[in-house]
């Protein structure tokens, strides 16, 4: 530049000047960004569970597995599980201070949030004149008629302690009235752990990875015949060569991820069972008051013969309860032979809890708020999936949603498999040291309630981003 005349020269020493300036300020941007992202990594607060571990560990002492139900192991998911000391609203936290917010809301039942100050007042109101009367308790007469009231198949219930002793009480009730042996249930689906129903089951044993569990006689499966999801002509041909008792099914999968049912097979369910003349049983344990206060029943129009629930109605504490058309509940003792009793059934802590619930499920705009916060989540979510370039998928009906790692849709259980289980497992591990508590399997759906806010959505949806940036 030199060389040339002076005012040639000058122009070109400016424009050299605005080149180096350029890629200066281009490498000062892409170094600043490099910072922040490692900032924004160095920033996650440290994860200490040491005291998690230390109890976990003497639990492993003392309790199969350390827990006193499969799935809390995190076993699909790695790691150790961590040990929660109280929840509250939309959050838990843990025995060494972390909090969460908590999409797993004590696998279902917190729906209206947790240590709800309603519930809790009214228990401790019912607490003061007794734990358990092992007689007749006033407050059975008004959950009972309030589940008779919202649900559209139930005539009269039988309350008992939990979601699998109801479904074994089903089971036995749908075999004496109709004086068949044989039932029909479907893949991926879980309906507690009774012998019968421990073939191709959802929930702990998919997560497990256990094909069915040992223990089980053979004869005790012998008459339990399962289906694909979603597949009427599959269900047709074995209701054709079988004297089937019922059909049994989630009316959404929630025990091996979240799954709905198409229309044409919820409502095909129906035909078939009628024209077969065997009964249709809808396991409400999870979708029962979540998805919409009748149920799944009332929000796909179809109405079973029998239905089983829990969670939800005993408002955190163990409940269940099956109920149905009259002439087939008053096969039951003692108003018929078919025999099912309960020492804690029906006591009255676990009853003050559910009617409290459900009163309050039953305000304007309930429903409403779990629909939008939950969609809110939901595609929040899949947009950051989308945008880092992850193949993931997922749904959500009200409170109740779900997500795989795999293309989709998912819309059986064999579907549900395919998905990226390891990958999963990074997801939830990466997730819960930013304060997020999702299910510890692939194969459960998640729950919301009415104490999660936009903010929790918002600082989850934020925390998802982090993670499938950098997953």
């Amino acid at each position: 530049a030199t060389s040339l005349p002076g005012p040639a020269a000058s122009a070109t020493a400016d424009m050299i000047r605005q080149v180096v300036l350029a890629l200066v300020a281009c490498h000062a941007a892409a170094f600043t960004m490099t910072a922040r992202r490692s900032l924004s990594m160095a920033t996650v607060p440290a994860h200490n569970t040491a005291k998690s571990a230390e109890i976990f560990a003497e639990a492993k002492t003392l309790m199969p597995g350390g827990v006193s139900s499969p799935v809390r192991a995190f076993k699909s998911v790695g790691g150790e599980p961590i040990v929660f000391d109280s929840v509250s609203g939309s959050k838990a936290t843990d025995v060494d201070g972390n909090t969460y917010i908590d999409y797993v809301g004590t696998w279902g039942p917190a729906i209206v949030g947790h240590a709800h100050p309603e519930v809790l007042d009214y228990i401790k109101e019912t607490m003061a004149k007794g734990t358990s009367f092992g007689a007749p308790c006033a407050l059975e007469n008004v959950l009972a008629k309030m589940v008779i009231d919202a649900v559209p198949s139930v005539e009269m219930v039988r309350f008992t302690n939990s979601g699998t002793e109801a479904c074994m009480g089903m089971l036995r009730l749908v075999r004496a009235y109709t004086g068949r042996d044989a039932i029909l249930k479907f893949e991926g689906n879980y309906h507690g752990h009774a012998d019968a129903f421990l073939s191709k089951a959802g929930s702990g044993v998919a997560t497990l990875g256990l094909p069915d569990s040992p223990g089980v006689p053979k004869a005790a499966t012998a008459t339990t015949l399962t289906a694909p999801y979603n597949d009427l002509e599959s269900v047709e041909n074995l209701l054709r060569e079988n004297e089937v008792a019922a059909v049994v099914l989630e009316p959404v999968v929630g025990n091996a991820g979240f799954i709905p049912p198409t229309e044409e097979f919820v409502k095909g369910l129906r035909e078939l069972t009628t024209k077969y003349g065997a009964l249709l049983v809808f396991d409400e344990v999870m979708t029962g008051f979540r998805i919409a206060y009748g149920g799944a029943q009332e929000h796909f129009g179809v109405t079973p013969d029998v239905t089983t629930m829990g969670k939800v109605i005993g408002g955190g504490l163990p409940v269940g309860a099956y109920g149905g058309r009259r002439d087939i509940m008053e096969m039951v003792a003692p108003a018929g032979p078919m025999y099912q009793a309960g020492t804690l059934s029906g006591n009255p802590l676990a009853m003050a809890a559910g009617i409290k619930t459900m009163e309050i499920l039953k305000r304007d705009g309930s429903y409403e708020h779990l629909d939008r916060v939950t969609k809110k989540l939901v595609s929040g979510v899949l947009a950051a999936a989308e945008e880092f370039g992850h193949e993931m998928c997922g749904g959500s009906i009200s409170g109740m949603f779900g997500f795989f790692f795999c293309k989709g849709p998912v819309r059986n259980f064999e579907e549900a498999k395919q998905s990226d289980t390891e990958k999963f497992a990074r997801w939830h591990r990466a997730m819960l040291e930013r304060g997020v508590y999702l299910a510890p399997s692939q194969f459960e759906a998640g729950f919301t309630s009415l104490a999660h806010t936009d903010e929790d959505i918002e600082k989850t949806i934020a925390a998802a981003r982090e993670v499938l940036a950098e997953l």
